[in-house]
């Protein structure tokens, strides 16, 4: 695994949400649920293939994985409004949700 913060970090991000993902309602954990863990797996797929690219090729790519990841953050508050995670497990993935915000905030400035 790379060691790019941004990487590791949604890596976090995506073993935290599992974890949550066994205490859903069945309904919510094939719609809902699954929704944000697909999400989640897209937004490390690109950044994955971003890292890889000389520099002046990562734009395009950083972008798309930030309007990914901006759908995230709506469907883990939509998650959270619907009480389908309590506040504390909701406050967890929000946590790591800012950081990985922050991450894209400077990539997306350095390459722009």
């Amino acid at each position: 695994m790379t060691d790019t913060p941004i990487i590791l970090k949604t890596y976090e991000l995506y073993k935290t949400f599992y974890g949550y993902l066994e205490l859903f309602p069945k309904k919510d954990k094939y719609l809902l649920g699954a929704k944000c863990e697909e999400r989640i797996l897209q937004i490390l797929e690109v950044l994955l293939e971003a890292n890889y690219l000389p520099k002046d090729k990562k734009l395009p790519l950083i972008q798309r994985a930030n309007n990914r990841f901006e759908v995230l953050k709506i469907l883990v508050r939509l998650i959270r409004e619907l009480n389908i995670i309590d506040q504390k497990k909701y406050i967890a993935l929000q946590t790591i949700i800012q950081d990985i915000g922050k991450m894209f905030g400077g990539w997306l400035r350095s390459l722009q």
